[in-house]
């Protein structure tokens, strides 16, 4: 498949923060071995203007999702800690670039982009129709927000070599591949695409 970038297209950057990187509080295997190739797509948009969009988890120290406040998951993520901060090796462009922060109230969880946040009404200002999506976990936060993408009207990429899951259960990144594509996602690698 070859792809060429248009001004319909912008670029999802999900979740790379510290806590979900291997030494962090909610690891990711291999998160951090991703960032060189999220880099290279990022700066093919940035190059053509083309917006970035960054989701992180931003997180109140109580969230709902936490272990002991009747979530599953340790605390992570917690709005204005380190664990919170971007990859210090991932390029934030200057221009084009959105801070989408989710899951920022007590009693609202969030696994999408869209969930709880302005990136619908954002990317249907600038008119944007197609969607590549990269990041951490495949079969968490990038399955949601790539789902969610499809259901609110979006063509979707999905950047398999830009991509990791947590697989809490053996075979849960295969299964939510599997759950992307069946729904509409086209898988894509860096090589897809003309530039």
């Amino acid at each position: 498949m070859r792809l060429n970038l248009t001004n319909k297209d912008a670029l999802i950057v999900v979740d790379m923060q510290n806590d979900f990187m291997p030494w962090g509080a909610l690891p990711v295997p291999d998160a951090d071995k991703i960032v060189p190739q999220l880099n290279a797509y990022i700066e093919a948009f940035s190059s053509r203007s083309l917006p970035v969009y960054f989701t992180r988890d931003w997180h109140p120290p109580d969230h709902i999702s936490f272990k002991g406040h009747g979530g599953i998951w340790p605390p992570h993520c917690v709005q204005g800690t380190e664990g919170a901060q971007f990859h210090k090796d991932l390029i934030i462009p200057k221009d084009n670039k959105f801070i989408i922060s989710k899951g920022t109230s007590r009693d609202f969880d969030a696994y999408s982009g869209f969930q709880g946040t302005l990136l619908d009404s954002l990317l249907k200002e600038r008119g944007i129709r197609r969607l590549f999506v990269g990041g951490v976990a495949t079969d968490y936060c990038v399955k949601n927000t790539v789902i969610g993408g499809l259901n609110l009207g979006y063509e979707v990429f999905l950047l398999i070599d830009a991509t990791k899951g947590v697989d809490v259960n053996a075979g849960d990144t295969d299964r939510a591949i599997e759950e992307m594509m069946n729904s509409g996602a086209v898988v894509v690698a860096f090589g897809d695409l003309t530039l």
